[in-house]
């Protein structure tokens, strides 16, 4: 079976690109989000094999997200998404309780080599 991933990401066109790179790796993406919000119900609603998380988002960042899902689940397995030069959000990210992070812009290999090694 497939692995179920949830992608989150506040800008349309990267959860398009994350999309098209794991769909063709053959994962399957079982929903989407634009913020920490809807990242946190729809972890619970899907309850997704691993979500991908955007460090910034509006209404609730990316990290407080996390933090959040895993009360909901300690097992959650996030990788968190970052553009460059946000490495001190991207430590506390992996305090949180991150697995790995990948830099915007996305680079298909990097994505794939994150994920396989966070799931195992």
């Amino acid at each position: 079976m497939a692995n179920r991933i949830l992608i989150v990401d506040d800008a349309a066109f990267m959860r398009m690109m994350i999309r098209d790179i794991l769909s063709k790796n053959g994962y399957e993406v079982c929903g989407e989000a634009n913020d920490g919000a809807q990242a946190i119900e729809k972890f619970k609603e899907l309850r997704p094999d691993l979500i991908t998380m955007d460090i910034t988002m509006p209404e609730m960042d990316g990290i407080n997200a996390l933090k959040e899902i895993k009360k909901v689940d300690p097992n959650a397995k996030v990788i968190m998404c970052s553009a460059m030069g946000q490495q001190a959000m991207v430590i506390d990210a992996i305090q949180a309780g991150a697995k790995d992070f990948i830099v915007k812009p996305f680079q298909a290999d990097r994505v794939i080599e994150a994920i396989k090694k966070t799931l195992g």
